[in-house]
């Protein structure tokens, strides 16, 4: 779960910033953003519950 949430958050940073650069795609942008608000609630839903994962 750790790593799905690391690669979501990734991947909507590389959106972000692939969003501002690109004025013709800039909808990823906010693609991005999303992504980021969806693997921040993840984290957070993993961080308050206290429950470790040992699997990869």
């Amino acid at each position: 779960m750790t790593t799905l949430v690391v690669i979501v958050a990734i991947v909507a940073i590389v959106l972000i910033f692939f969003g501002g650069f690109v004025q013709a795609v800039q909808w990823l942008i906010w693609v991005g953003i999303i992504l980021l608000v969806i693997a921040v609630i993840l984290w957070l839903l993993r961080y308050i519950s206290g429950r470790s994962n040992t699997s990869v």
